[in-house]
C-alpha cells in the first residue's frame, strides 16, 4: 500500500483525538485497488483504523455516497450482521478536504480468484457455503426494524434498473449486438411479471467484497456498501450467481472450471441453499435474473469500451473488452430463453 492521495495527517490526528481518544503517532497506507472511494488504514498506538473518503474535485450528486455507506454499516452492524465496527462519520470537509468515515480494522483474508488456488476443495465449498448464508441472513433483515425503511424507492426496484441499463446501454453503443437488443425490449415487460419483494440489497456482493477469518472459512465482514439499497432480493443473488455463467478471464468466470474437482458447488447447489435460507420452497425466476445481471454486466462493459474508443476511459483494458459484450449477451440471452424469451 502506498500514499497515492495524500492525507492531512495531523489535521487527522487533532480529529481522531477529540473524537476517538486515539492520540499519538498516526500512520496511512493507501489500499490499492478500484474502490471509488480512497481507503486507507490508519495505524496509532493501540489503534487499527480503516478511513474511507470522497475523492477530490467535482462530483455527481448521488456518487461516492459515505454517509450511506456509514449510515447502512452502522445499522447492520446493530443488527448483528458482519461488518466492520464504524467509529465516526465527519461530514465536515474542512478536516482534511473532504467528507470521510473511520471503522475499525478487520483482520482476514480478501479472496479475489473465485477459484481460490491453493486451498483445499473441502474449504472452498464451505467459503462458498459461507458466501450464502451470509447473503441470506442480510435479506431477512427488516429494513425498518435496523432503522433502514427510508434507505430506498420500495417496490418497482427491477423495472428501474431495467429502464437505467437499458437507457445505458442505448448511449454507449458502438455497434448492432441483435441480442442485446431483443433482452432490451423484452426484460421490462418479463421482470413485471416477477412478485414484488422489497429488502435490504447490497448490489455489489461477491468473493473479494468480504473479509474471511484468516484461517477458516468464517465471513467476519462484508465491505462495499456503495451501491446498497432498498431492492428486491433475487437481484443481489443473481449478481452473486452469474459468476458461475462467465467464461474464463471475465472477473474469474467459472463456466470452463472443473466444479466438482475444485469442490465449488454449483450454481444450482447454491441456488437452493439461498432459496432453504430464506424460506423460498424454489426460485422460478431465477432465469430471468441471471438473464437482466448478465445483461445489466454487458452494458456495464460496453460502456467501459466506448469511453475507451473516446479516449477517456479509466481502465487502460478499455480497448480490449468490447469482445466481451457480444459473449455476455448470448449467455444472458440464453437464460432468458429458458425463462420464456
Amino acid at each position: 500500500m502506498s500514499l497515492r492521495l495524500p492525507l492531512d495527517l495531523a489535521a487527522l490526528g487533532r480529529y481522531l483525538a477529540g473524537t476517538l481518544g486515539i492520540d499519538g503517532p498516526l500512520e496511512a497506507r493507501q489500499f490499492s485497488g478500484g474502490q471509488s472511494n480512497p481507503t486507507y488504514l490508519l495505524e496509532a498506538p493501540g489503534a487499527r483504523l480503516v478511513l474511507r473518503r470522497k475523492p477530490p474535485g467535482a462530483l455527481l450528486p448521488k456518487a461516492h455516497m459515505i454517509e450511506r455507506e456509514y449510515r447502512v454499516m452502522a445499522a447492520l452492524g446493530a443488527a448483528g450482521f458482519p461488518v466492520p465496527r464504524m467509529r465516526a462519520l465527519c461530514e465536515d470537509p474542512g478536516v482534511i478536504g473532504a467528507a470521510f468515515y473511520v471503522m475499525d480494522h478487520v483482520e482476514g483474508r480478501v479472496l479475489f480468484d473465485t477459484g481460490m488456488p491453493g486451498l483445499a476443495p473441502a474449504e472452498r465449498a464451505a467459503i462458498y457455503h459461507a458466501l450464502v448464508d451470509t447473503l441470506a441472513a442480510l435479506h431477512r433483515i427488516d429494513p425498518a426494524a435496523a432503522g433502514l425503511g427510508d434507505f430506498g424507492r420500495p417496490g418497482g426496484y427491477l423495472g428501474r434498473q431495467v429502464a437505467i441499463w437499458a437507457g445505458q446501454y442505448a448511449a454507449s453503443e458502438t455497434q448492432a449486438i441483435p441480442a442485446m437488443d431483443r433482452l432490451a425490449a423484452w426484460l421490462p415487460e418479463a421482470v413485471a411479471r416477477v412478485p414484488d419483494e422489497t429488502c435490504l440489497v447490497h448490489g455489489d456482493y461477491r468473493l473479494d467484497n468480504v473479509i474471511l477469518a484468516p484461517g477458516a472459512p468464517e465471513i467476519r465482514a462484508v465491505l462495499d456498501w456503495e451501491l446498497a439499497t432498498l431492492g428486491h432480493p433475487l437481484s443481489d443473488l443473481a449478481y452473486f450467481l452469474m459468476t458461475w455463467r462467465f467464461p474464463a478471464g471475465l472477473r474469474y468466470g467459472l463456466a470452463e472450471s472443473d466444479l466438482a474437482g475444485l469442490g465449488i458447488p454449483p450454481l444450482e447447489a447454491l441456488a437452493e441453499r439461498y432459496a432453504a435460507a430464506t424460506g423460498r420452497g424454489r426460485l422460478p425466476d431465477l432465469d430471468l435474473l441471471l438473464a437482466f445481471s448478465i445483461f445489466r454486466m454487458a452494458a456495464i462493459i460496453q460502456g467501459v469500451y466506448a469511453r475507451g474508443l473516446a479516449g477517456n476511459a479509466a481502465d487502460e483494458a478499455a480497448l480490449s473488452m468490447g469482445a466481451d459484450v457480444p459473449r455476455l449477451a448470448a449467455i444472458a440471452e440464453a437464460h432468458a430463453a429458458r425463462a420464456g424469451l
